[in-house]
């Protein structure tokens, strides 16, 4: 077994999508990215990459690459969790914290849980998501922009 941690933070700004968790969640600010933005993802991409010790998410989906121009984050997770399979190891379970003021995504989270589960391929009771907000704290607590931290333990095939 190995274990891997991520973190991502993305600006926001007005009138752009936020999607999160891979579930689109309605606010009037969204994340300003090259790809979609999904910044539970992102470090949950980081994670499993840093467990078994192949780079980061920059590496391998630069942001200066036009593919992944807007690309939707899940398409980015399941090539990871596919780069895991051919390095021999698999998703043990994950554990993702996102940090910020509003909006509040405790209605999301059973989805977005569902979601991430589906696409590594693993048991939702393999994958934790929680929200937190910064009491207003920092950038995430003046709603400049998210925050979000994984932790992910990988196993051997």
């Amino acid at each position: 077994m190995r274990i891997g941690f991520g973190y991502d933070v993305h600006a926001f700004a007005e009138g752009l999508p936020l999607v999160i968790g891979g579930v689109r969640i309605d606010s009037p600010l969204g994340c300003v990215a090259h790809s979609d933005g999904d910044v539970a993802i992102h470090a949950l991409c980081d994670a499993l990459l840093g467990a078994i010790a192949s780079g980061d998410i920059g590496s391998h989906f630069p942001d200066n690459d036009p593919a992944y121009k807007g690309i939707d984050s899940k398409i980015l997770l399941a090539r990871t969790v596919a780069h895991l399979r051919e390095r021999g190891y698999k998703v043990g379970n994950v554990d993702i914290t996102i940090a910020l003021q509003a909006p509040k995504l405790r209605p999301h989270i059973d989805t977005m849980r569902a979601r991430l589960a589906e696409v590594m391929g693993c048991s939702v009771e393999d994958v934790s998501v929680k929200a937190t907000t910064t009491e207003k704290l920092g950038f995430t607590g003046r709603s400049e922009g998210v925050a979000a931290y994984a932790v992910a333990l990988v196993e051997r095939i």
